[in-house]
């Protein structure tokens, strides 16, 4: 299933959402390891698809 996720700060703020999934997946796996998974597996499906995005006009390469 597909989702739109819209948010006013753009692919920065869904970085946040995944970083803040990483972290409170961490603070879980001895007490809901397979919610932390689930978290984790949320942040990563969100960090694939901030990789297939464009890169904006003007962002610099390294």
């Amino acid at each position: 299933m597909a989702a739109l996720l819209r948010l006013p700060g753009g692919a920065t703020e869904a970085s946040e959402i995944v970083e803040a999934l990483l972290v409170a997946a961490g603070a879980r796996d001895t007490t809901a390891p397979k919610l932390a998974a689930r978290w984790r597996q949320i942040a990563d499906d969100i960090g694939d698809a901030l990789d297939q995005l464009p890169v904006p006009h003007g962002a610099q390469h390294d």
